[in-house]
Order: C-alpha cells, then structure tokens, then sequence
C-alpha cells in the first residue's frame, strides 16, 4: 500500500512530538528485568528565609552565594552585579547577565527576592526576569505583592503571553522560589519549527504556569515568530534597573547530553575565525562565525556547526569531530580529529584572518 507523503510527514510530526514529550522507550519490554534501573540522585533540602536549601546531588550549581564566576555579561566579558551577603544582586544599568554553560530541557531553580523598601509600582517595582533560549523566552520576576500591573507581566507570568494561574507573592524582601521546568524549542536543519518551547513554573511551591506552549519569543510589544537557534543556550536574568537578589540557583539539565556546553565570549571567537593549513600544499581548513556564539568548520567542501566544550576545545554534534585551538605567542594553530583515525589528524597553522 502507498502511503500519502502528507500522512508520512504527520506520522513524523506526531512520532517527534512523542519523543520530545517522554513516551515509552520502544527499544524496551514492559517490566524489561535487564532495563537500567533510574540513576541515584541525593535530593535537595528545602530553603528557609535565613537560609538556602541544598541543591540536588546532581544539579549543577550556577550560584552558591559565593562565587559569581559561573556568569557573565551578554558579550562573554565579566559581569558588573556582585556578591552581597550570600546573594547575586543586579546592579542597575550594568545589563543582562548570563551563564557561561549552555543548557537544554532543564530543571531550573531560582531564588529571588525584590528590594525592601519597595520603590515605583507596576512594572517599575522590583522587575528582573529569567530567560532562557538566550535572551529569548522569559518567565518574569516581579514584585507582585499588592503590586498593580498588567497580567502576563506581573509575577511568574511568560511575559507578554500567559499570566500565572495564581498570585502566590510574598512581601518584599522574602526570599522567593521558581522551580521552572524548561523544554527547548527544536528546529530542523533548514531551520524550520518543529516543536515550540514549553514551560512550567512553580512559584513559592503552587503551580502556576502548566506546560504552557510558547508562541515564539517573548516581548514588549508584538509577538515575534520563531527563529532557528540552537537547542542549548545560556540562561540569563534582566537588569531592569531594580536592584533585585538571587540565591541558591542550580539547574538540572534533562536530556542525554556528553559533552558540557558553553559560549565562549564573542571576542574569543572572532579571534579564531580565518584560515588554516596544514604545510604549503595542505587543503584549508575554514573557521567562520555563526551566531549564537557558534563556530563553523568547514572540511572537504563540508561545514559543519561547533559548538564550545571550553574556550578553546569545540566539537560537532552530527560528526565525532574535535577542534582545538592553541593561540600561544604569534603562532596560531588548530588541531581537528575526525573519530579514532590518528592517520586522519590534522595539525594546521592560521594563513588568513
């Protein structure tokens, strides 16, 4: 029997969409007795006021109220908030700031608390807002506490878009949680959408947003549409000119990722962007910039998207493909592996900008 193209792309659609949604692993029988039993993981404590809770044993932590190096301004350069009394606290006019690792579908935890005395109202009082998709999706923070604004801008709304279920605010000045439940939009390699990003938020421990389907990008004004990026980004939070806090933040990426994740400053990268050779008669190797913080390698006539394991060591995510790069002095050089095959190592040195 043929079977319609259309029903074969619907067929498609609705398999990814089972994939991206946690279905049943085909691959395995009901109560499969040779299936791998869950991972282990210690849980968190909760917060107090006084103090913040334990992360979960394998969350990584973004901001442990000591060491702000995890982040970063929006260009990779360091960040002007600081460190004040166990808090992240946003320094007005110093900008968004983001984390240096990149992430997926995630668990994301947030504590926030908004400045006490409150200041201004509506949206001037106590703003910031965590984002992911970097810079583009965000969950606002407000202070919401018998605070009047628009409704999807007030306090756990996807701004713009779907208010909270529920004000659940509390005081200015308390410690408040998000606990944000991420899923990455995916896009096909001719960038079309295939599935939109969802999110989830509980607020201060009540539902408040239930896997909401995002419409594109959030905004002030307009609803944007969807642009291709990749599917692992920085998480960010805004410099709305209100000196708003955060604490414990550590976020739990859920999906089957090797390699770490970065973006490395834009500086960086367009330092790496020319050229390369391996001796006078070597074919060039091509390092170009792409956005989002990528790097494109271009190899036999193939390019091929990179992404950043460290400032200097990026690899491929469809080829086992390696490149690093080793800027020591005036000499710049690059070395690209292809698999396990040592015969095909290449060691080249920059010919062009």
């Amino acid at each position: 029997m043929k079977i319609p193209v259309v029903s074969l792309l619907g067929l498609f659609t609705v398999t990814a969409s089972l994939v991206l949604r946690g279905a049943p692993d085909p691959n395995w029988l009901g109560h499969d007795r040779d299936r791998p039993p869950p991972t282990v993981v210690i849980p968190g404590t909760p917060s107090t006021q006084e103090q913040p809770g334990m992360p979960p044993s394998d969350a990584t932590v973004l901001f442990d109220g000591k060491e702000v190096s995890p982040w970063v301004a929006m260009d990779g350069s360091p960040t002007k908030w600081i460190v004040k009394d166990g808090a992240l606290e946003c320094v007005p006019g110093s900008n968004y700031i983001r984390s240096l690792q990149s992430f997926g579908d995630c668990q994301l935890h947030v504590e926030w608390a908004a400045p006490n005395p409150p200041h201004d109202d509506s949206q001037g009082r106590g703003n910031s807002g965590v984002f992911f998709g970097f810079g583009r999706y965000e969950v606002q923070v407000l202070d919401s506490y018998q605070n009047k604004t628009y409704a999807d801008g007030s306090a756990g709304s996807i701004y713009g878009q779907y208010p909270a279920l529920v004000n659940v605010a509390l005081p200015p000045g308390e410690w408040q949680t998000y606990d944000i439940i991420w899923t990455a939009p995916r896009f096909e390699a001719n960038g079309a959408l295939l599935s939109k990003a969802r999110v989830t938020v509980i607020h201060n421990g009540v539902l408040i947003q239930n896997n909401v389907e995002l419409t594109g990008p959030t905004g002030w004004v307009g609803r944007a549409p969807y642009q291709a990026h990749p599917e692992r980004t920085p998480i960010a939070f805004q410099d709305h000119g209100n000196p708003v806090r955060y604490r414990n933040v550590w976020v739990r990426e859920l999906g089957n990722h090797r390699r770490k994740e970065i973006k490395a400053p834009d500086t960086l990268l367009d330092s790496y962007v020319g050229e390369y050779r391996q001796g006078s008669q070597g074919n060039p190797v091509k390092i170009s910039r792409l956005p989002d913080g990528l790097l494109a390698l271009t190899l036999v006539g193939e390019e091929l998207v990179l992404h950043a394991e460290s400032p200097t060591k990026f690899y491929a995510l469809t080829t086992d493909v390696l490149c690093e790069f080793n800027f020591s002095g005036s000499t710049k050089k690059i070395a690209v592996s292809v698999g396990d095959d040592e015969s095909r190592s290449m060691h080249l040195e920059r010919t062009s900008p």
